[in-house]
């Protein structure tokens, strides 16, 4: 079946993407150099799943789930599968409840709620990461968990983001998924995936999750760069047709949970890169069109010294009137 993982005699696993009637396109999630032509190949019958346990808090792991940060293996007792569906309409309410930034442009003129899926935008080196992970230390004792899918990026940069968080004291309430640039497309595919279910589990748990994906840009390349060795056809900017369903299905996942399901929420801040500042660019609108608002960044203001370097004039928040909170309004 599609998606179904395949296992190689030496162990390499792999997943099944391309179901033709005499083969099987299938991706590797590892380096395949011990692979030879005529290996034998079983399929498993299991579709991709990860562990989920409170014991990742704090600890750095790959698109698999497994800890590479040196300090031991996790317990976990239950698993969850690294793509699941999303929640349905009635398991759903409306975004009400504010989510503090703690960025007083953010908060104050592009206000984000919890379940909401605010895309931070703009050109490299302009701070996007910055304003993203600036959110997690203000999420303690807020019943909160913060997740941040680092999809590749270079290794130092992963390790700034691990290294400030627990300055901040925030690691102890932070899980990081990081696939970095030199890891295979596969991984850097599903690694934003496995930070989702993460926080889905802690979501569905009543408390509330962020969900940083830092770039969608890049997993789109990941994705760009399987599709094209699996032989799918390509279209715009060489993406594969269904690049789309890439980051819709993704970021649906986000979601403020009805009071039956115990109002839990997953909010998602994706930040995608920019060329010279064209957001009509086939990512960028892709993406935009996704979620429920935009915070854009513009390199003229962060090379003149605005520290955020928020472009307020073309940001937005779309629900804005459903949860900005009153003492912020009333300024």
């Amino acid at each position: 079946m599609a998606g179904e993982l395949v296992e190689f005699e030496d162990g390499t696993v792999g997943t099944a993407l391309n179901l033709e009637s005499d083969n099987v396109g299938a991706v590797l999630m590892g380096d395949g150099l011990t692979i030879q032509e005529g290996s034998s190949v079983k399929a498993t019958g299991k579709i991709a799943q990860i562990p989920v346990s409170d014991a990742y808090l704090g600890r750095v792991a790959n698109a698999p789930a497994q800890p590479i940060d040196g300090k031991g293996r996790t317990a976990a007792s239950e698993s969850r599968l690294i793509e699941s569906p999303a929640p349905g309409i009635i398991s759903r309410r409306s975004v009400y409840e504010p989510m503090q930034t703690g960025l007083i442009a953010t908060d104050s003129t592009i206000p984000i709620g919890r379940g909401q899926r605010e895309l931070v935008i703009g050109d490299r080196q302009t701070g996007k990461t910055a304003v993203a992970t600036d959110t997690t230390p203000n999420q303690r004792g807020q019943n909160a968990i913060c997740a941040h899918a680092a999809i590749g990026q270079k290794a130092s940069s992963v390790a700034q983001v691990v290294n400030t968080s627990e300055e901040r004291g925030a690691m102890e309430y932070t899980i990081v998924v990081a696939e970095t640039a030199n890891s295979p497309a596969t991984l850097q595919y599903l690694a934003p995936y496995t930070g989702a279910a993460l926080a889905e589990y802690f979501m569905y748990r009543k408390q509330h999750a962020l969900i940083i994906y830092d770039d969608l840009s890049k997993q789109a390349q990941a994705y760009r760069q399987m599709s094209l060795l699996l032989r799918r056809p390509p279209g715009r900017e060489a993406y594969p047709g269904d690049v789309f369903y890439l980051h819709s299905r993704l970021l649906e996942r986000a979601a403020k949970l009805s009071s039956q399901l115990g109002e839990g929420s997953m909010t998602a801040l994706p930040i995608v890169e920019t060329q010279a500042g064209d957001v009509s660019a086939y990512i960028p609108t892709n993406v935009i069109s996704i979620t429920d608002g935009q915070i854009f960044l513009s390199a003229d203001l962060f090379n003149a010294g605005v520290r955020p370097a928020i472009n307020v004039g073309i940001s937005v928040s779309r629900i804005r009137t459903d949860k900005s909170n009153d003492s912020i309004e009333s300024i």
